[in-house]
């Protein structure tokens, strides 16, 4: 009995001793890795902003005018006149004949009394990217009153900017590095440090008057843009 238990003793020493290695290092590295993963659960979410002035680059204008009366004929000749008009006063300003295009046009007859009226609406769409004369169209739209050509409430000129996609990139950056100011100063608040980003959430970039003015009903159009976006970003605090 003696004999068995010296001959064996070794090996069980052995494999008592690996076994207790195994469960300090399981330990450690179990311990270690709750450590990391509390440490990968600090996290800082903030919002970034990145505006930018631009000017539009594309002005469009939808005039609609009408002409009433008794006799189809005769409304017909003055809608032609009107038309003939509004041509003449953007040629005099310098624009193609093709920055204007027929946009649609309607004919309404009704009766009162055994007399009938008929009602002609004729709309022209003006298309240009010379934006400096465009308004100079608007600054003198009074001209076309001058020569008969009643425009309808709605008739007024729209400024656009179409090169969005050319200033995405560096607005997404800016708005970026503005979230990681953000960041930085909660962290240096808090006794902490900022890391890499955790995840990112890229807002809608919003393109409004830069002054204020909407462009609604009344309000006139304005070339002079802001654009602006803002982004989520949550960062990992070491």
């Amino acid at each position: 009995m003696e004999e068995r238990v010296t001959r064996f003793g070794g090996p069980l020493l052995v494999a008592a001793a690996i076994l207790a290695i195994g469960m300090i290092v399981g330990g450690y590295l179990l311990g270690n890795g709750l450590v990391r993963a509390h440490h990968a659960d600090r996290a800082v979410t903030v919002r970034g902003l990145a505006e930018r002035d631009v000017v539009a680059d594309l002005a469009t204008w939808d005039l609609s005018y009408s002409e009433q009366g008794t006799d189809l004929a005769e409304v017909q000749a003055r809608i032609q006149r009107d038309t003939q008009s509004v041509r003449a006063y953007f040629q005099k300003l310098g624009f193609p004949a093709d920055a204007l295009q027929p946009a649609g046009a309607s004919v309404n007859q009704f009766y009162n009394n055994g007399v009938s009226t008929v009602t002609i609406n004729q709309r022209l769409q003006f298309r240009t990217t010379d934006i400096p004369r465009a308004r100079r169209a608007v600054a003198d739209q009074f001209d076309l009153v001058n020569a008969g050509v009643q425009l309808q409430d709605g008739s007024k000129m729209n400024y656009s900017f179409t090169k969005l996609n050319d200033i995405k990139p560096p607005m997404v950056a800016a708005a970026t590095k503005d979230a990681r100011a953000a960041a930085e100063q909660f962290a240096k608040d808090s006794g902490t440090a900022v890391g890499g980003i955790k995840s990112a959430t890229q807002g809608y970039f919003s393109i409004e008057a830069r002054d204020g003015d909407s462009g609604g009903f009344g309000v006139a159009d304005t070339p002079f843009k802001k654009v602006r976006v803002v982004t989520t970003v949550e960062f990992y605090l070491d």
